[in-house]
Protein backbone atom coordinates (compact mmCIF):
# COMPACT_ATOMS: atom_id res chain seq x y z
CA UNK A 1 0.00 0.00 0.00
CA UNK A 2 1.39 3.21 -0.95
CA UNK A 3 2.27 6.04 1.28
CA UNK A 4 -0.57 8.99 1.66
CA UNK A 5 0.66 11.62 4.44
CA UNK A 6 -2.71 13.07 5.49
CA UNK A 7 -1.11 15.99 7.14
CA UNK A 8 2.22 15.65 6.70
CA UNK A 9 3.16 16.64 3.15
CA UNK A 10 1.52 20.33 2.66
CA UNK A 11 -1.18 20.53 0.71
CA UNK A 12 -0.40 22.45 -2.83
CA UNK A 13 3.22 21.32 -2.70
CA UNK A 14 5.03 20.15 -5.99
CA UNK A 15 5.31 16.76 -4.12
CA UNK A 16 1.79 15.81 -4.08
CA UNK A 17 1.06 18.01 -7.44
CA UNK A 18 3.28 15.22 -8.63
CA UNK A 19 1.63 12.37 -6.81
CA UNK A 20 -1.70 13.58 -8.09
CA UNK A 21 -0.54 13.30 -11.58
CA UNK A 22 0.97 9.20 -11.35
CA UNK A 23 0.09 7.49 -13.93
CA UNK A 24 -0.58 9.81 -16.05
CA UNK A 25 2.57 11.59 -16.80
CA UNK A 26 4.22 8.19 -17.23
CA UNK A 27 3.40 4.59 -17.34
CA UNK A 28 5.12 1.61 -17.38
CA UNK A 29 4.16 0.72 -20.49
CA UNK A 30 5.66 3.74 -22.22
CA UNK A 31 9.26 2.54 -21.02
CA UNK A 32 8.98 -1.70 -22.67
CA UNK A 33 11.61 -0.81 -25.40
CA UNK A 34 14.02 -0.87 -22.54
CA UNK A 35 13.55 -4.19 -21.06
CA UNK A 36 14.32 -7.56 -23.29
CA UNK A 37 10.56 -9.53 -23.55
CA UNK A 38 12.20 -12.89 -21.94
CA UNK A 39 13.53 -11.01 -19.35
CA UNK A 40 10.07 -10.51 -17.81
CA UNK A 41 8.71 -7.26 -15.81
CA UNK A 42 12.26 -5.02 -14.69
CA UNK A 43 12.56 -5.14 -10.67
CA UNK A 44 11.85 -1.41 -10.58
CA UNK A 45 8.76 -0.02 -12.00
CA UNK A 46 10.13 2.29 -14.64
CA UNK A 47 7.52 4.72 -14.20
CA UNK A 48 9.00 5.20 -10.63
CA UNK A 49 12.41 5.87 -11.47
CA UNK A 50 11.16 8.49 -13.97
CA UNK A 51 9.48 10.07 -11.38
CA UNK A 52 12.71 9.83 -9.38
CA UNK A 53 14.20 11.82 -12.25
CA UNK A 54 11.73 14.56 -12.12
CA UNK A 55 12.21 14.83 -8.34
CA UNK A 56 16.13 14.97 -8.75
CA UNK A 57 15.80 17.66 -10.28
CA UNK A 58 13.76 19.59 -8.60
CA UNK A 59 15.26 18.69 -5.59
CA UNK A 60 18.81 19.38 -7.22
CA UNK A 61 19.92 16.62 -5.49
CA UNK A 62 22.89 13.46 -6.52
CA UNK A 63 22.18 9.91 -7.52
CA UNK A 64 23.37 8.92 -3.95
CA UNK A 65 20.80 11.60 -2.19
CA UNK A 66 18.37 10.92 -4.83
CA UNK A 67 18.47 7.26 -3.39
CA UNK A 68 18.04 7.97 0.18
CA UNK A 69 15.44 10.66 0.22
CA UNK A 70 13.08 7.91 -1.96
CA UNK A 71 14.08 5.87 0.85
CA UNK A 72 13.52 8.18 3.66
CA UNK A 73 12.01 11.37 2.49
CA UNK A 74 8.11 11.60 3.25
CA UNK A 75 7.48 14.23 0.16
CA UNK A 76 9.47 11.62 -2.13
CA UNK A 77 7.56 8.68 -1.06
CA UNK A 78 4.17 10.39 -1.52
CA UNK A 79 5.06 11.26 -5.00
CA UNK A 80 6.55 8.21 -5.89
CA UNK A 81 3.69 6.12 -4.20
CA UNK A 82 5.85 4.13 -2.03
CA UNK A 83 5.23 2.68 1.06
CA UNK A 84 6.71 4.42 4.27
CA UNK A 85 8.67 1.05 5.18
CA UNK A 86 9.87 0.59 1.03
CA UNK A 87 13.25 1.04 -0.25
CA UNK A 88 11.89 1.60 -3.96
CA UNK A 89 15.63 1.19 -5.47
CA UNK A 90 19.45 1.55 -5.58
CA UNK A 91 21.70 4.19 -6.28
CA UNK A 92 22.98 1.75 -9.56
CA UNK A 93 19.29 1.19 -10.29
CA UNK A 94 18.28 5.13 -10.95
CA UNK A 95 22.10 5.07 -13.08
CA UNK A 96 21.31 2.00 -15.30
CA UNK A 97 18.08 3.66 -16.10
CA UNK A 98 19.13 6.82 -16.69
CA UNK A 99 21.68 5.28 -19.21
CA UNK A 100 19.42 2.82 -21.14
CA UNK A 101 16.94 5.94 -21.81
CA UNK A 102 20.01 7.69 -23.67
CA UNK A 103 20.67 4.43 -25.61
CA UNK A 104 16.95 3.76 -26.69
CA UNK A 105 16.23 7.11 -27.53
CA UNK A 106 14.00 7.96 -24.81
CA UNK A 107 15.42 11.06 -23.09
CA UNK A 108 12.70 13.34 -24.41
CA UNK A 109 10.23 11.27 -23.20
CA UNK A 110 9.76 13.07 -19.56
CA UNK A 111 9.91 16.11 -21.35
CA UNK A 112 7.11 15.20 -23.82
CA UNK A 113 4.90 14.54 -21.56
CA UNK A 114 5.59 17.70 -19.74
CA UNK A 115 4.21 19.36 -23.14
CA UNK A 116 1.27 17.06 -23.42
CA UNK A 117 -0.11 17.77 -20.04
CA UNK A 118 0.19 21.52 -20.88
CA UNK A 119 -1.68 20.70 -23.73
CA UNK A 120 -4.46 18.44 -22.49
CA UNK A 121 -5.02 21.20 -19.49
CA UNK A 122 -5.80 23.80 -22.24
CA UNK A 123 -2.52 25.62 -21.80
CA UNK A 124 -0.71 25.38 -25.09
CA UNK A 125 -3.76 26.38 -27.79
CA UNK A 126 -3.67 25.85 -31.25
CA UNK A 127 -1.78 28.76 -32.55
CA UNK A 128 1.83 30.18 -30.82
CA UNK A 129 4.27 32.80 -30.83
CA UNK A 130 7.63 31.39 -29.70
CA UNK A 131 10.74 33.48 -28.27
CA UNK A 132 13.89 31.77 -28.91
CA UNK A 133 17.39 31.81 -26.78
CA UNK A 134 20.41 30.48 -25.59
CA UNK A 135 22.93 30.61 -22.00
CA UNK A 136 25.94 29.12 -21.42
CA UNK A 137 26.37 26.05 -19.70
CA UNK A 138 29.80 25.28 -18.15
CA UNK A 139 31.60 21.81 -19.42
CA UNK A 140 32.04 18.69 -16.92
CA UNK A 141 35.73 17.91 -17.47
CA UNK A 142 38.21 20.05 -16.73
CA UNK A 143 40.27 22.60 -18.88
CA UNK A 144 43.96 22.84 -19.08
CA UNK A 145 46.81 24.29 -20.35
CA UNK A 146 48.71 22.73 -23.44
CA UNK A 147 50.97 21.34 -21.45
CA UNK A 148 48.56 19.21 -18.76
CA UNK A 149 46.18 18.77 -21.89
CA UNK A 150 49.34 16.93 -24.17
CA UNK A 151 49.73 14.90 -20.68
CA UNK A 152 46.08 14.05 -19.98
CA UNK A 153 46.63 13.07 -23.35
CA UNK A 154 49.32 10.92 -23.48
CA UNK A 155 47.55 8.65 -19.88
CA UNK A 156 44.56 7.88 -22.43
CA UNK A 157 46.83 6.19 -25.37
CA UNK A 158 48.69 4.74 -22.38
CA UNK A 159 45.98 3.32 -20.44
CA UNK A 160 44.34 1.98 -23.81
CA UNK A 161 47.43 0.25 -24.59
CA UNK A 162 47.90 -1.41 -21.59
CA UNK A 163 44.38 -2.65 -21.24
CA UNK A 164 45.20 -4.13 -24.84
CA UNK A 165 48.01 -6.24 -23.61
CA UNK A 166 46.91 -7.07 -19.94
CA UNK A 167 48.45 -5.04 -17.92
CA UNK A 168 48.32 -2.15 -15.49
CA UNK A 169 49.15 1.31 -16.38
CA UNK A 170 51.31 2.16 -14.07
CA UNK A 171 53.58 -1.22 -14.97
CA UNK A 172 53.33 -0.02 -18.98
CA UNK A 173 54.37 3.18 -17.81
CA UNK A 174 57.67 2.13 -16.40
CA UNK A 175 58.58 -0.20 -19.09
CA UNK A 176 58.92 3.19 -20.84
CA UNK A 177 59.91 5.41 -18.40
CA UNK A 178 56.94 7.45 -19.19
CA UNK A 179 56.04 7.38 -15.11
CA UNK A 180 56.03 11.35 -15.07
CA UNK A 181 52.74 11.40 -16.68
CA UNK A 182 50.86 9.22 -14.04
CA UNK A 183 51.75 11.50 -10.64
CA UNK A 184 48.67 12.89 -10.29
CA UNK A 185 49.83 16.38 -10.44
CA UNK A 186 49.90 19.01 -12.52
CA UNK A 187 52.60 18.05 -15.49
CA UNK A 188 53.64 21.68 -15.60
CA UNK A 189 53.72 21.67 -11.64
CA UNK A 190 56.35 18.39 -11.45
CA UNK A 191 58.73 19.71 -13.61
CA UNK A 192 60.68 21.56 -11.85
CA UNK A 193 61.47 24.04 -14.35
CA UNK A 194 62.65 27.36 -14.10
CA UNK A 195 59.41 29.24 -16.64
CA UNK A 196 61.38 32.20 -17.30
CA UNK A 197 63.93 30.34 -19.29
CA UNK A 198 62.44 29.98 -22.87
CA UNK A 199 65.07 27.07 -23.65
CA UNK A 200 64.10 25.05 -20.30
CA UNK A 201 60.34 25.40 -21.77
CA UNK A 202 61.34 24.31 -25.34
CA UNK A 203 63.13 21.41 -24.06
CA UNK A 204 60.17 20.17 -21.65
CA UNK A 205 57.59 20.98 -24.85
CA UNK A 206 60.15 18.93 -27.11
CA UNK A 207 60.05 15.98 -24.72
CA UNK A 208 56.16 15.95 -24.30
CA UNK A 209 55.57 15.61 -27.80
CA UNK A 210 58.47 13.18 -28.91
CA UNK A 211 56.42 11.02 -25.73
CA UNK A 212 53.31 11.84 -27.87
CA UNK A 213 54.37 10.97 -30.88
CA UNK A 214 56.39 7.65 -29.93
CA UNK A 215 53.03 6.41 -28.34
CA UNK A 216 51.21 7.29 -31.69
CA UNK A 217 53.90 5.35 -33.60
CA UNK A 218 52.88 2.48 -30.43
CA UNK A 219 49.11 2.82 -31.59
CA UNK A 220 49.65 2.17 -35.33
CA UNK A 221 51.80 -0.69 -34.51
CA UNK A 222 49.24 -2.49 -32.02
CA UNK A 223 46.44 -1.58 -34.61
CA UNK A 224 48.32 -3.22 -37.21
CA UNK A 225 47.67 -6.27 -35.10
CA UNK A 226 44.39 -6.30 -34.11
CA UNK A 227 40.90 -6.81 -36.88
CA UNK A 228 39.57 -3.53 -37.85
CA UNK A 229 36.78 -2.20 -36.11
CA UNK A 230 37.14 -4.75 -32.96
CA UNK A 231 36.70 -3.35 -29.49
CA UNK A 232 40.21 -2.83 -28.59
CA UNK A 233 41.13 -1.20 -31.87
CA UNK A 234 38.24 1.10 -31.54
CA UNK A 235 39.33 1.81 -27.94
CA UNK A 236 42.92 2.73 -29.42
CA UNK A 237 41.56 4.55 -32.12
CA UNK A 238 39.69 6.51 -29.81
CA UNK A 239 42.19 7.64 -27.62
CA UNK A 240 44.85 7.71 -30.02
CA UNK A 241 42.87 10.53 -32.27
CA UNK A 242 42.11 12.27 -28.95
CA UNK A 243 45.90 12.85 -28.59
CA UNK A 244 46.25 13.43 -32.21
CA UNK A 245 43.80 16.22 -32.11
CA UNK A 246 45.57 17.96 -29.22
CA UNK A 247 48.53 17.96 -31.04
CA UNK A 248 47.17 19.20 -34.11
CA UNK A 249 45.28 22.27 -32.46
CA UNK A 250 48.17 23.22 -29.93
CA UNK A 251 51.53 22.82 -31.44
CA UNK A 252 53.36 24.09 -34.46
CA UNK A 253 56.16 21.91 -35.99
CA UNK A 254 59.28 23.43 -37.87
CA UNK A 255 62.93 22.17 -38.66
CA UNK A 256 63.73 24.12 -34.82
CA UNK A 257 61.49 21.67 -33.16
CA UNK A 258 57.87 21.81 -32.34
CA UNK A 259 56.50 25.03 -30.53
CA UNK A 260 53.22 26.63 -28.66
CA UNK A 261 50.69 27.47 -31.01
CA UNK A 262 50.02 31.10 -30.87
CA UNK A 263 46.47 32.18 -30.31
CA UNK A 264 43.35 29.74 -30.15
CA UNK A 265 42.99 27.69 -32.59
CA UNK A 266 39.86 27.21 -34.12
CA UNK A 267 37.36 24.43 -32.58
CA UNK A 268 39.81 23.97 -29.93
CA UNK A 269 39.30 21.35 -27.49
CA UNK A 270 40.13 22.29 -23.90
CA UNK A 271 39.69 18.74 -22.15
CA UNK A 272 40.06 15.45 -23.13
CA UNK A 273 38.01 13.70 -20.20
CA UNK A 274 35.29 15.92 -21.86
CA UNK A 275 36.14 16.59 -25.30
CA UNK A 276 33.09 17.93 -26.53
CA UNK A 277 33.54 20.90 -24.58
CA UNK A 278 34.71 24.25 -26.82
CA UNK A 279 35.70 27.91 -25.71
CA UNK A 280 32.49 29.82 -26.03
CA UNK A 281 31.72 33.65 -25.57
CA UNK A 282 28.17 35.17 -25.43
CA UNK A 283 29.84 38.45 -25.64
CA UNK A 284 33.27 40.32 -26.23
CA UNK A 285 33.64 39.95 -22.48
CA UNK A 286 31.85 36.73 -21.16
CA UNK A 287 33.74 33.86 -21.75
CA UNK A 288 33.46 30.12 -21.15
CA UNK A 289 34.30 26.81 -21.46
CA UNK A 290 31.51 24.15 -22.39
CA UNK A 291 28.41 23.83 -24.10
CA UNK A 292 25.33 26.15 -25.16
CA UNK A 293 21.26 25.06 -24.11
CA UNK A 294 19.36 26.68 -26.55
CA UNK A 295 15.27 27.12 -25.85
CA UNK A 296 11.56 27.74 -27.56
CA UNK A 297 8.82 29.03 -25.32
CA UNK A 298 5.57 29.89 -25.88
CA UNK A 299 5.12 33.59 -25.20
CA UNK A 300 1.89 33.13 -23.74
CA UNK A 301 1.92 30.11 -21.44
CA UNK A 302 5.62 30.41 -20.96
CA UNK A 303 5.79 26.53 -21.39
CA UNK A 304 9.04 25.54 -22.87
CA UNK A 305 8.36 23.73 -26.36
CA UNK A 306 11.78 22.81 -27.58
CA UNK A 307 15.83 22.29 -26.36
CA UNK A 308 18.75 21.62 -28.21
CA UNK A 309 22.48 21.53 -26.60
CA UNK A 310 24.86 23.56 -29.33
CA UNK A 311 28.78 23.68 -29.13
CA UNK A 312 30.20 25.90 -26.94
CA UNK A 313 31.62 27.57 -29.84
CA UNK A 314 28.20 27.50 -32.14
CA UNK A 315 26.55 30.65 -33.00
CA UNK A 316 23.57 30.97 -31.26
CA UNK A 317 20.79 31.05 -33.95
CA UNK A 318 22.93 27.37 -35.26
CA UNK A 319 19.64 25.04 -35.74
CA UNK A 320 16.55 27.83 -34.82
CA UNK A 321 14.65 26.98 -37.70
CA UNK A 322 15.41 23.02 -36.15
CA UNK A 323 13.71 24.64 -32.84
CA UNK A 324 10.84 26.06 -33.83
CA UNK A 325 10.19 22.94 -36.26
CA UNK A 326 10.76 20.86 -33.47
CA UNK A 327 8.21 23.01 -31.02
CA UNK A 328 5.23 22.58 -33.65
CA UNK A 329 6.06 18.84 -33.54
CA UNK A 330 5.92 18.33 -30.24
CA UNK A 331 3.19 20.49 -29.18
CA UNK A 332 0.54 19.90 -32.05
CA UNK A 333 0.41 23.77 -32.43
CA UNK A 334 1.39 25.88 -35.44
CA UNK A 335 3.78 28.40 -35.05
CA UNK A 336 2.66 32.02 -35.89
CA UNK A 337 6.17 34.05 -35.17
CA UNK A 338 9.37 33.42 -33.97
CA UNK A 339 10.83 36.57 -31.60
CA UNK A 340 14.60 36.52 -30.41
CA UNK A 341 17.20 39.28 -29.26
CA UNK A 342 20.01 40.69 -32.26
CA UNK A 343 21.94 37.39 -31.90
CA UNK A 344 19.13 35.66 -34.39
CA UNK A 345 18.87 38.45 -36.43
CA UNK A 346 21.83 38.13 -39.02
CA UNK A 347 20.49 37.87 -42.81
CA UNK A 348 21.00 34.17 -42.99
CA UNK A 349 18.72 33.23 -40.56
CA UNK A 350 16.08 35.91 -41.54
CA UNK A 351 16.23 34.21 -45.00
CA UNK A 352 16.17 30.59 -43.72
CA UNK A 353 12.45 31.31 -42.35
CA UNK A 354 11.66 33.66 -45.14
CA UNK A 355 12.30 30.40 -47.54
CA UNK A 356 10.48 28.53 -44.82
CA UNK A 357 7.70 30.95 -44.98
CA UNK A 358 8.13 31.62 -41.50
CA UNK A 359 8.01 34.96 -39.53
CA UNK A 360 11.15 35.91 -37.67
CA UNK A 361 11.40 39.16 -35.45
CA UNK A 362 14.64 40.22 -33.95
CA UNK A 363 16.96 43.17 -34.09
CA UNK A 364 18.83 43.57 -36.98
CA UNK A 365 22.72 43.40 -35.01
CA UNK A 366 24.26 47.40 -34.38
CA UNK A 367 26.79 47.62 -37.12
CA UNK A 368 30.31 49.81 -36.27
CA UNK A 369 32.76 51.38 -38.46
CA UNK A 370 35.19 52.10 -36.19
CA UNK A 371 34.02 55.38 -34.81
CA UNK A 372 33.15 56.24 -38.62
CA UNK A 373 30.02 56.59 -40.39
CA UNK A 374 28.50 53.30 -40.51
CA UNK A 375 26.44 51.94 -43.43
CA UNK A 376 23.15 52.51 -41.76
CA UNK A 377 23.90 56.49 -41.99
CA UNK A 378 23.54 56.08 -45.71
CA UNK A 379 20.32 55.75 -47.94
CA UNK A 380 20.27 52.77 -50.11
CA UNK A 381 17.37 52.28 -52.39
CA UNK A 382 17.69 48.48 -53.99
CA UNK A 383 14.95 49.14 -56.66
CA UNK A 384 16.59 52.03 -57.68
CA UNK A 385 19.78 50.77 -57.22
CA UNK A 386 20.93 54.23 -55.60
CA UNK A 387 23.21 55.10 -52.38
CA UNK A 388 22.90 58.61 -50.79
CA UNK A 389 25.83 59.08 -48.58
CA UNK A 390 25.45 61.56 -45.65
CA UNK A 391 26.57 64.53 -47.46
CA UNK A 392 24.16 63.96 -49.89
CA UNK A 393 26.55 62.74 -52.84
CA UNK A 394 25.87 59.51 -54.64
CA UNK A 395 27.78 56.30 -55.58
CA UNK A 396 28.20 54.24 -58.02
CA UNK A 397 26.56 50.88 -58.67
CA UNK A 398 28.51 47.77 -58.63
CA UNK A 399 27.57 44.43 -59.53
CA UNK A 400 28.77 40.75 -59.15
CA UNK A 401 30.34 39.19 -62.61
CA UNK A 402 27.24 37.98 -65.07
CA UNK A 403 26.75 36.78 -68.28
CA UNK A 404 23.73 39.36 -69.57
CA UNK A 405 22.82 42.51 -67.69
CA UNK A 406 19.57 40.57 -66.36
CA UNK A 407 21.10 38.43 -63.96
CA UNK A 408 23.81 40.79 -62.53
CA UNK A 409 23.29 41.46 -58.85
CA UNK A 410 23.89 44.54 -56.88
CA UNK A 411 27.12 43.73 -54.85
CA UNK A 412 27.17 47.48 -53.82
CA UNK A 413 28.37 51.36 -54.00
CA UNK A 414 31.94 53.12 -54.92
CA UNK A 415 32.17 56.82 -54.19
CA UNK A 416 35.06 58.88 -56.40
CA UNK A 417 38.17 59.72 -54.64
CA UNK A 418 37.96 63.46 -55.25
CA UNK A 419 34.25 63.54 -54.49
CA UNK A 420 35.59 61.56 -50.75
CA UNK A 421 38.56 64.18 -50.81
CA UNK A 422 36.84 67.37 -51.03
CA UNK A 423 34.24 65.99 -48.50
CA UNK A 424 33.84 68.08 -45.53
CA UNK A 425 32.82 65.15 -43.40
CA UNK A 426 35.64 63.07 -44.94
CA UNK A 427 37.21 62.32 -41.64
CA UNK A 428 34.27 60.92 -40.15
CA UNK A 429 33.61 58.68 -42.87
CA UNK A 430 36.72 57.51 -44.70
CA UNK A 431 40.03 56.63 -43.28
CA UNK A 432 41.87 55.30 -46.67
CA UNK A 433 43.13 57.77 -49.67
CA UNK A 434 40.51 56.33 -51.90
CA UNK A 435 36.72 57.17 -51.93
CA UNK A 436 34.15 54.90 -49.69
CA UNK A 437 33.02 51.79 -50.56
CA UNK A 438 29.34 50.48 -49.02
CA UNK A 439 28.62 46.81 -49.49
CA UNK A 440 25.18 45.31 -50.04
CA UNK A 441 24.12 42.14 -48.42
CA UNK A 442 23.07 39.40 -50.23
CA UNK A 443 19.83 39.73 -47.56
CA UNK A 444 19.72 43.69 -47.59
CA UNK A 445 15.94 43.83 -48.71
CA UNK A 446 15.32 41.63 -45.44
CA UNK A 447 17.62 43.46 -43.08
CA UNK A 448 16.48 46.74 -44.09
CA UNK A 449 12.85 45.94 -43.67
CA UNK A 450 13.74 44.48 -40.41
CA UNK A 451 15.49 47.71 -39.37
CA UNK A 452 12.44 49.72 -40.11
CA UNK A 453 10.25 47.53 -38.32
CA UNK A 454 11.99 47.70 -35.55
CA UNK A 455 12.10 51.61 -34.88
CA UNK A 456 8.36 51.38 -35.03
CA UNK A 457 5.86 51.32 -32.20
CA UNK A 458 4.67 47.63 -33.74
CA UNK A 459 7.85 46.47 -32.04
CA UNK A 460 7.67 47.50 -28.66
CA UNK A 461 5.32 44.02 -27.85
CA UNK A 462 7.73 41.71 -29.77
CA UNK A 463 10.43 43.44 -27.37
CA UNK A 464 9.03 42.49 -24.20
CA UNK A 465 7.70 38.86 -25.74
CA UNK A 466 11.27 38.44 -25.98
CA UNK A 467 12.06 38.23 -22.16
CA UNK A 468 10.13 34.94 -21.43
CA UNK A 469 12.85 32.88 -22.99
CA UNK A 470 15.14 35.05 -20.99
CA UNK A 471 12.90 34.54 -17.65
CA UNK A 472 12.74 30.57 -18.44
CA UNK A 473 16.23 30.32 -18.62
CA UNK A 474 16.94 31.44 -15.56
CA UNK A 475 14.18 29.27 -14.08
CA UNK A 476 16.85 26.72 -16.09
CA UNK A 477 19.80 27.34 -14.22
CA UNK A 478 17.95 28.20 -11.08
CA UNK A 479 17.64 24.13 -12.10
CA UNK A 480 21.20 23.38 -12.19
CA UNK A 481 21.77 23.86 -15.72
CA UNK A 482 24.75 26.57 -15.99
CA UNK A 483 27.02 23.27 -15.08
CA UNK A 484 26.95 20.55 -17.22
CA UNK A 485 26.48 16.80 -14.64
CA UNK A 486 27.17 14.99 -16.99
CA UNK A 487 30.55 14.46 -19.80
CA UNK A 488 29.53 14.95 -23.24
CA UNK A 489 26.80 17.02 -25.49
CA UNK A 490 23.99 13.96 -25.01
CA UNK A 491 24.12 13.73 -21.82
CA UNK A 492 24.28 17.17 -21.08
CA UNK A 493 21.03 17.75 -23.74
CA UNK A 494 19.37 15.18 -21.08
CA UNK A 495 19.98 17.05 -18.21
CA UNK A 496 18.78 20.00 -20.07
CA UNK A 497 15.54 18.30 -21.33
CA UNK A 498 14.93 16.78 -17.57
CA UNK A 499 15.30 20.57 -16.12
CA UNK A 500 12.78 21.91 -19.00
CA UNK A 501 10.09 18.76 -17.83
CA UNK A 502 10.83 20.18 -14.16
CA UNK A 503 10.70 24.21 -15.11
CA UNK A 504 7.02 23.13 -17.58
CA UNK A 505 5.47 20.81 -14.69
CA UNK A 506 6.26 23.64 -11.72
CA UNK A 507 4.73 25.91 -14.27
CA UNK A 508 1.49 23.87 -14.51
CA UNK A 509 1.46 23.05 -11.27
CA UNK A 510 1.64 27.63 -10.19
CA UNK A 511 -1.36 27.77 -12.92
CA UNK A 512 -3.51 25.66 -11.19
CA UNK A 513 -3.06 26.76 -7.73
CA UNK A 514 0.10 25.05 -6.64
CA UNK A 515 2.80 27.81 -5.74
CA UNK A 516 5.74 27.60 -8.61
CA UNK A 517 8.62 26.04 -7.21
CA UNK A 518 6.61 25.11 -3.56
CA UNK A 519 9.16 22.73 -2.25
CA UNK A 520 8.13 22.22 1.29
CA UNK A 521 6.54 19.64 3.20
Amino acid sequence: MDFQAPGLVREGSFYRFLASQRGKLFRDEDFASLYHGKLGRPSVPPSILATALVLQTYDRVSDGEATERASFDLRWKLALGVALDEVPFAKSTLQLFRAHLLVHELARLAFERSLKAARNRGHLKGRMRLAVDTTNVFGRGAVKDTYNLLGDGIVLVMRALAAQEGMVVEEWAAQGKLERYLSGSSLKGEANLDWDDAEARKRLLREIVADADGLLEEVRKARGKLSEGSEEDQALLAAAETLSQVLLQDIDRSEAGPSLHEGVAKGRMPSVHDPEVRHGHKSASKRFDGHKAQIAVDTDSQIITAVAVLAGNAADNEGTLALVEASEESTEAEVAETVADCAFGDGQTRAAFAEAGRELVAKVPAMRNRGRFPKTAFVIDLEAQTCICPAKEAGDARYHKAENDQDRQLRGFVFATATCAACSLRSQCVGGRLGRTVQVHPQEALLQKARAFQKSPAFRPFKAARQVAEHRLARLVQLGIRQARYVGRAKTLFQLLMAATVANLTLIAGLEGVPNGQSGT
